[in-house]
């Protein structure tokens, strides 16, 4: 029963030393999913999980830092573990950047604003953000929680997007305020604004730019939201 997030990598845009782009497993009701697949993500999903227990994988836009390793992960399928028809979920337009055979590898569904899928035993419904191509936040709901990811998004977007009852929301937070308004990316400030006006009980903090300090930035949050407020460490498991 539950629902929990393992962060494979937190960085926003391109990996920091030894630190790895976008990229989570969502694990609840015996189901597993590989939400967002940035460079350095497959290495670490290893760490955790075996390439043969992803029963899902869900790219939230075209932006390579969130969707490069799934080239491994389909090389790894077509010529190590021999799997195929892996179920994967993604917006319009991502699949014309993906190596020409990876329909020997992914069952691919194409997925758009207001959509819901069901993986497994758990629920995914997407809502389009505030960002350059078209890019989905999701919530994600199973053994009785919610999950809200913002994936990338400026603040012409909100969280309550995905719903009331949210328990725990992963939010992108690439900046401090000082760089607001420089592209379609959330500030520390108003990723705590944005989950003050949702209602969600937690807040844990993510895609950070690497030259920046994801201390500033979460206390930033810390001053606008109110509630917990926590920084997304790779390799660590939070529960929902």
């Amino acid at each position: 029963m539950g629902l929990s997030l393992t962060v494979l990598g937190s960085c926003g845009s391109y990996p920091g030393a030894g630190g790895a782009c976008s990229g989570y497993l969502v694990q609840g009701e015996g189901t597993t999913l590989w939400i967002d697949a940035g460079s350095g993500t497959m290495a670490n999903l290893q760490r955790h999980v075996s390439l043969e227990d992803v029963d899902g994988v869900v790219l939230s836009h075209e932006h390579p830092d969130h969707w490069s390793d799934i080239e491994g992960f389909r090389v790894a399928c077509a010529y190590v573990i021999n799997r195929d028809a892996v179920p994967a979920f993604g917006p319009a337009g991502l699949t014309r950047l993906l190596y020409k055979d990876f329909k020997m590898v992914l069952d691919w569904h194409e997925v758009g604003d207001g959509d819901n899928v069901r993986i497994g035993a758990l629920d995914v419904t997407f809502a389009r953000t505030d960002h350059g191509p078209e890019t989905l936040a999701m919530r994600i709901d199973g053994g009785g929680r919610s999950l809200g990811y913002s994936a990338d998004t400026g603040p012409g977007w909100a969280l309550s997007g995905l719903g009331a009852g949210i328990d725990l929301a992963l939010c992108e937070a690439t900046y401090t305020t000082k760089f607001e308004g420089v592209s379609k990316h959330l500030s520390g400030r108003q990723a705590g604004l944005a989950a003050k006006a949702a209602g969600v009980k937690r807040l844990l903090l993510t895609h950070f730019w690497p030259t920046l300090q994801a201390t500033d930035i979460r206390d930033e949050a810390v001053s606008t939201f109110g509630g917990p407020v926590e920084i997304a460490v790779e390799n660590e498991r939070y529960e929902v």
